[in-house]
C-alpha cells in the first residue's frame, strides 16, 4: 500500500513539473518478462542494474530519476496479457519486453493505440514487423537471423533434408517458417515438422520423437522454450536418437540454459554430447567483464542460484536504450504527458476500467528518437537498421562436449561462418562464398568425428514407391507386368543391383504406369514424382534439362544418344555394273589424262629412248599401250630421262589411287545396301518434308520441334517394334515414315530381328538414361555411387550382355549406301599430276631451244668449208669487213631437230665444234705467206 502512494506522489510530481515546463523528477518504464525463468532470472537482475547505473550516472536524465515497474508474466499468454495492462494503468512512458513472443504479439495491439513502445530482450519470433506493429522495437537478435545460421551449418556439411522440432505457438512457428525459405533458397529442405504443444507432457514430446525418428531424416533442428527443452533429450535419449549418426542442431535457448546453470548435472549433460548450439555473440569488452563480476556478487547476495545468461546483456542494454532515447526526448522540450483516449470507456456495470488507460502523447518522438539509437553497450553496437533489426547480427557456434561446451566457429550475416570472429572480419572485404565457410572439427553424438550421413531410410514401414513404365514392346528394357513383383528388363535389374549394393535396406514396391497397350508419357511419370504421388521412377528414362529441373537423376547407368534408322535394300547387279563406282565425268577426265600422261611421256622420251621412236604409225600406238598399261602397272617400255621418270613416279602413284579408290567402290555396290529413301543423314532428315517416326511418350517428339523446329504434322508417334518395321516398309507414299528417331539401345533392340533397316548417319545427341527421385533425395547420390561400382566390377557390362543379344543380320550386310566416286574427290590430285606434268614439258621445250640455238650457231660458222674459210679471211684482211645477214632456221627445221635423236644431235654439234677449230688454224697460216 505504501509503495502504491509512493508511486502516485511521484506520477503528481511529473504532473506538476510537466505543467511547469521543467524536467520531471521521475519517468516510470516497465518491465515485463517471467520472473522465474531461465531468461527472466536473469534478465530481472539485469534490468535492476542497469536502472541503478542510469540514476547513478549524472549524464543521462540528470535530475530526473529513472523508474521500474515490473510485471510478472507467469509464463502464461493470458496472465502476461492481463500483467501487460496493468502496466499500461500506471502511465509507463516505455516497456521493457515481454519476453515472451506470444505475449507480444497480443500487447503489441494494445501498445499501438496507447503509443507506448515495446523493447524486447527475448521476443525473437521474425513475424513481430514493424509494418504491423510499429510501436514494437527488438533490441535481441531476430530469428530471423538464427535461422540463417542453422541454414548455413546446414549447407557447410552439405546436408539436404532436416527435421524441424519446435514449440507450437508464435514464436516456434515464425522460427521454422523462416529456416524452410532460407533451407529452401540453399536447396535444402524440412522434411518433417514435429510441432510440440506448449506445456506438453512426457507422453506427448515421446510420440512427437517417436514419429520424427520414423522419417529418414536425421538432422533435428531443436526451436523450443528453455525450460521445457531439456525434456525432449531425456525422452530422445531414451529412444536412442542421442547416437551416432543422429545430428542435432539447438537454436540459442539451450545455450541460455547452459549458461544459466550455475552447477550442471553430468546426468543432463550426458543427453546433449555432441550437438551443436547456437548462442548470441556477445564481444568481449571491460564493460562486459565488470558487468558480470557485479551481477554475479549481487546474485550471491540475493541467494540466486542461476547464473548470467546472454539475455541478460540485452536485457541491461535495452533500459540503456530506453533512458538515453528519454533524455534526448526531455532535452528537445517535449514533456511525459498522458491524455484520455475516448474510445476507452467503461459499459455500464463493467470492473474492466478501461479509462484508467491513457495515451501517451510523446509516444511517437520517443519512438524516433529509439530507432535513432547509435550507442556501444555490453552486446557491442547497438544500433537499428532500416527494419528496425539490430546490425552486425552473429552467432556463436558451439559443440557440446563433456561437461560443457566448446567453441567450433562464429556465423555473422556480414561473412557467414568462420572460426575469426566478427570483429576481426568486420575489418576486412565482405566475403560469403563457400569456399571462405570453415568450423573447427565437430564430436558428433556417439563420440565420432565421422561427419553423419544425415538420413537414413525411414523406418516408418512404408516401401520406395517406384513407378515402372508398363509399355506393349521394348520389354527387353523394362516390362512392368500386372503386378509389383512382376517387373522385368535391363533398367530393373541395373536397379536392383545397385539397390543391393547400398549399406542400408531400402524395401521397394514397383508401381506399373500404363495400360501396356499404349506407351505412357514419360513426363508425366517425372511429374509425378515432383507431386510426391510416387518416390521414384525406373526405367528407359533420359536425363534431359526439363526433367532434371522437377527430378533428383542418378549417374547414368547407359549412354542413349539418339539415331535415325533408314529402311535399305540390296543394289540390284548389273552387265554394266562395272562402270558404276565412277561418275560419267570422272571416267572422261581419267581416260583424258591417262591420254595427256601418255603424250607427255612420249615427248620427254622420243630424243633420248629408242623405244619411243619408230614409225608414226608405231609411234601413236605406243602412246596409247603406255598410257593405259600403267593402270595395271604392265607398261613395257622403259623411261631413261630425268623428267620422263619423274613424271612417271607421280602418275603411278595417281594410277595406285585410282585402282583403290575404284576396287572398294566397286566391291562395296557389289555387296552392300542402298538407302530406299534418300536420307543420309541428320541434315538431310531435317530438310526434307518427309514424314518422321518416334517412339510415342519418349522425349524425342519434344526434342524434334522444340530444338530441330521439325513442324508437328510431320512427326508420326509408333510403340511398338512391329509398328516399326511396318511404317518403315511402307514408305512415305504408302502412310508410312521415312525414318525413325529414337534412342540406340532401343534401336539395337529393333534391328536384331529387322535386317532391311540400318542407322543413318552419326549419333547426334549425347543423353544417357538414369533413375529419378524426388528433388534432393540422398538415394540419387548413392546410387550413382552404387552404379560406379557396378560399373568398376564389370557387373554393369554383365548385364547389357544378358539382355542386349547379338544381331541375327549377317556382318556382311553392315554397309550402308555405298555412292559413286566424282570428280570432286580427286581434282586435287589430278591438278598436281596435270601441273607436274606441264612443268616438266616446259623444261624439256626450255633445253631444246637451248640445244636448237647452239645448234644453228655452229651450223652457220662451219657451212663455207675449209677452203673458203681461209680465203674469207684473207679476204676480210685486205677488204673492209660487210654486215652479213643471219638467217634464222624455219619451224619445220625446229621440228626436224626435235625428231631427231639427242645423241645425233651431240655427235653432229662436236663435229662441227672440230671442224671451225681446223678451219681457225688454217687461217693463221695462210696469213703468214705475204709477210714471208
Amino acid at each position: 500500500m505504501g509503495a502504491d502512494r509512493l508511486l502516485v506522489l511521484c506520477l503528481a510530481l511529473a504532473a506538476a513539473a510537466a505543467a511547469a515546463g521543467q524536467r520531471p523528477s521521475a519517468v516510470s518504464v516497465g518491465g515485463l518478462f517471467t520472473y522465474e525463468s531461465t531468461i527472466g532470472r536473469a534478465a530481472r537482475l539485469a534490468i535492476e542494474l542497469a536502472v541503478d547505473d542510469v540514476n547513478a550516472d549524472t549524464t543521462v536524465l540528470a535530475g530526473t530519476n529513472l523508474n521500474l515497474i515490473t510485471q510478472d508474466t507467469n509464463c502464461s499468454g493470458f496472465l502476461g496479457t492481463i500483467e501487460a495492462l496493468e502496466l499500461m494503468e500506471k502511465n509507463v512512458v516505455a516497456v521493457i519486453g515481454p519476453q515472451s513472443s506470444g505475449i507480444g504479439h497480443v500487447i503489441s495491439h494494445v501498445v499501438n493505440e496507447l503509443h507506448v513502445p515495446l523493447l524486447s530482450f527475448a521476443a525473437t519470433d521474425p513475424t513481430l514487423s514493424a509494418s504491423e506493429y510499429p510501436y514494437f522495437l527488438r533490441s535481441t537478435i531476430s530469428d530471423y537471423f538464427q535461422m540463417h545460421a542453422v541454414a548455413s551449418i546446414v549447407d557447410y556439411y552439405q546436408w539436404k533434408e532436416v527435421t524441424a522440432i519446435f514449440v507450437d505457438d508464435d514464436y516456434g512457428r515464425g522460427g521454422v517458417s523462416v529456416l524452410g525459405d532460407v533451407l529452401a533458397a540453399k536447396r535444402a529442405r524440412i522434411s518433417y515438422k514435429a510441432a510440440i504443444p506448449p506445456n506438453a507432457n512426457t507422453d506427448v514430446i515421446t510420440d512427437v520423437l517417436f514419429t520424427a525418428n520414423m522419417m529418414e531424416s536425421r538432422v533435428f533442428v531443436v526451436h523450443v522454450n528453455p525450460d521445457t527443452g531439456m525434456n525432449i533429450f531425456s525422452i530422445a535419449n531414451k529412444l536412442r536418437m542421442m547416437a551416432s549418426g543422429y545430428v542435432w542442431i539447438v537454436t540459442d535457448w539451450l545455450a541460455a540454459v547452459l549458461d544459466s546453470s550455475s552447477s550442471r548435472d553430468l546426468n543432463d549433460m550426458s543427453y546433449i554430447q555432441g550437438i551443436i548450439v547456437l548462442r548470441q555473440h556477445i564481444p568481449d569488452s571491460d564493460a562486459k567483464t565488470k558487468f558480470i563480476s557485479k551481477w554475479n556478487s549481487v546474485a550471491r547476495n540475493r541467494s540466486i542460484d542461476s547464473a548470467l545468461n546472454s539475455y541478460g546483456f540485452y536485457a541491461y542494454d535495452s533500459v540503456w536504450i530506453v533512458a538515453r532515447a528519454i533524455d534526448q526526448l526531455l532535452d528537445s522540450g517535449h514533456q511525459m504527458n498522458f491524455s484520455a483516449d475516448p474510445r476507452l470507456h467503461d459499459s455500464n456495470g463493467s470492473t474492466l476500467h478501461l479509462s484508467t488507460l491513457k495515451i501517451f502523447d510523446g509516444g511517437e518522438q520517443l519512438l524516433q528518437q529509439l530507432l535513432l539509437t547509435n550507442i556501444t553497450g555490453l552486446t557491442g553496437q547497438v544500433r537499428f537498421d532500416s527494419d528496425r533489426n539490430l546490425v552486425q547480427p552473429a552467432y556463436d557456434v558451439l559443440n557440446v562436449g563433456g561437461s560443457g561446451y566448446r567453441l567450433i566457429g562464429y556465423w555473422s550475416n556480414y561473412s557467414g561462418l568462420s572460426v575469426a570472429s566478427p570483429e576481426i572480419l568486420y575489418q576486412k572485404p565482405q566475403n560469403t562464398s563457400t569456399s571462405a565457410q570453415r568450423l573447427y572439427s565437430v564430436m558428433w553424438p556417439g563420440e565420432t568425428i565421422t561427419k553423419p550421413r544425415g538420413w537414413v531410410f525411414p523406418n516408418n514401414g512404408k516401401p520406395l514407391r517406384v513407378g515402372v513404365p508398363n509399355k506393349p514392346s521394348f520389354k527387353e528394357l523394362v516390362s512392368g507386368g500386372t503386378g509389383p513383383d512382376n517387373v522385368s528388363g535391363y533398367s530393373i535389374d541395373i536397379f536392383n543391383a545397385a539397390i543391393k549394393l547400398l549399406p542400408y535396406p531400402v524395401p521397394c514396391q514397383f508401381i506399373a504406369i500404363g495400360d501396356g497397350l499404349n506407351n505412357p508419357s514419360y513426363d508425366d511419370i517425372i511429374n509425378k514424382i515432383s507431386t510426391n504421388s510416387l518416390d521414384a521412377a525406373v526405367g528407359d528414362f533420359a536425363i534431359v534439362r526439363n526433367r532434371t529441373k522437377i527430378a533428383e537423376f542418378t549417374q547414368p547407368y547407359i549412354e542413349a544418344g539418339l539415331v535415325i534408322v533408314a529402311p535399305a535394300r540390296r543394289a540390284t547387279s548389273s552387265a554394266w555394273a562395272f562402270l558404276k563406282p565412277f561418275t560419267v565425268e570422272m571416267w572422261c577426265v581419267t581416260g583424258a589424262l591417262f591420254i595427256f600422261v601418255g603424250v607427255v611421256v612420249w615427248i620427254l622420251e622420243h630424243r633420248a629412248n629408242e623405244e619411243f621412236r619408230g614409225s608414226p604409225r608405231q609411234q601413236v600406238l605406243t602412246i596409247f599401250w603406255f598410257s593405259f598399261s600403267t593402270m595395271f602397272f604392265a607398261h613395257r617400255q622403259n623411261t631413261v630421262s630425268a623428267l620422263g621418270r619423274f613424271v612417271l613416279i607421280i602418275w603411278m602413284f595417281v594410277v595406285l589411287i585410282i585402282n583403290s579408290s575404284y576396287t572398294a567402290s566397286l566391291t562395296s555396290i557389289l555387296t552392300v545396301q542402298q538407302l530406299a529413301t534418300g536420307i543420309t543423314g541428320l541434315d538431310n532428315l531435317v530438310a526434307s518434308a518427309l514424314p518422321i517416326g518416334y517412339q510415342a511418350g519418349k522425349f524425342v517428339r519434344n526434342y524434334l520441334i522444340n530444338e530441330l523446329n521439325i513442324p508437328e504434322s510431320r512427326l508420326v508417334p509408333l510403340s511398338t517394334v512391329q509398328e516399326y518395321a511396318d511404317a518403315l516398309n511402307r514408305g512415305p507414299k504408302n502412310g508410312g515414315v521415312a525414318a525413325i528417331v529414337d534412342e540406340m539401345p532401343c534401336v539395337e533392340i529393333f534391328l536384331t530381328s529387322h535386317c532391311n533397316f540400318r542407322i543413318v548417319g552419326q549419333e547426334f545427341t549425347k543423353e544417357g538414361w538414369g533413375f529419378a527421385f524426388q528433388r534432393d533425395s540422398p538415394l540419387a547420390a548413392d546410387l550413382s555411387t552404387a552404379i560406379l561400382q557396378l560399373s568398376e566390377s564389370g557387373q554393369l557390362q554383365k548385364i547389357h550382355d544378358e539382355w542386349f543379344t547379338d544381331p541375327s543380320c549377317s556382318s556382311e550386310d553392315s554397309g550402308l549406301g555405298a555412292v559413286q566416286l566424282s570428280l570432286g574427290s580427286f581434282w586435287g590430285l589430278f591438278l598436281v599430276c596435270a601441273l607436274i606434268c606441264t612443268s616438266a614439258l616446259i623444261v624439256f621445250f626450255a633445253r631444246v631451244c637451248w640445244q636448237y640455238s647452239r645448234y644453228s650457231k655452229s651450223g652457220a660458222d662451219g657451212e663455207p668449208g675449209e677452203p673458203a674459210a681461209v680465203a674469207t679471211a684473207i679476204v676480210a684482211e685486205i677488204q673492209p669487213a660487210k654486215p652479213r645477214l643471219t638467217r634464222l632456221g624455219s619451224f619445220k627445221e625446229l621440228i626436224q631437230f626435235v625428231d631427231k635423236k639427242e645423241e645425233e644431235v651431240r655427235r653432229e654439234m662436236k663435229r662441227r665444234s672440230g671442224e671451225k677449230d681446223n678451219g681457225a688454224g688454217g687461217s693463221s697460216q695462210g696469213r703468214s705467206l705475204p709477210s714471208a
